[in-house]
């Protein structure tokens, strides 16, 4: 059998952890207290899926590599999927409204449709909204 996870944390620097923790509540994230603390905060995004964003100094604790200048270089696309694509242009709209900046413009594929921010330190956000009955159709 295959590796397989049952749970999955992203950990990523952030500059203002107070300013991000506010700007993913904006969106409607809620945080797990008990795994944070003044230099990390654990955001939930599904029940097996967390975000700990930390300040640049405690990540750099977890890492022997440089910190990403993310004005300038990418190092992952964190890709969300939505129910519909009401809700992928409700979160990607409230990015925006909360301090997050445009990363693409919306993508329209007929199964397949997705939108992308970058939170207020950079980092890179897809939403995708993928119609399953329309896979099966092909």
């Amino acid at each position: 059998m295959a590796f397989q996870s049952k749970n999955i944390f992203i950990n990523l620097p952030v500059q203002d952890l107070n300013k991000s923790i506010s700007f993913f509540k904006e969106l409607g994230f809620e945080f797990n207290q008990q795994f944070s603390d003044e230099t990390t905060a654990s955001m939930i995004i599904s029940e097996n899926i967390f975000v700990l964003i930390m300040v640049e100094e405690r990540f750099k604790g977890f890492s022997k590599k440089e910190v990403t200048d993310t004005t300038t270089s990418a190092e992952a696309i964190l890709c969300l999927s939505a129910e519909n694509r009401e809700q992928v242009d409700q979160l990607v709209n409230k990015a925006l409204a909360s301090g997050g900046k445009p990363y693409s413009e919306p993508q329209d594929h007929g199964f397949m449709y997705g939108w992308g921010f970058q939170d207020v330190d950079g980092h890179i956000w897809e939403v995708v909204y993928m119609d399953e009955n329309a896979l099966n159709q092909e």
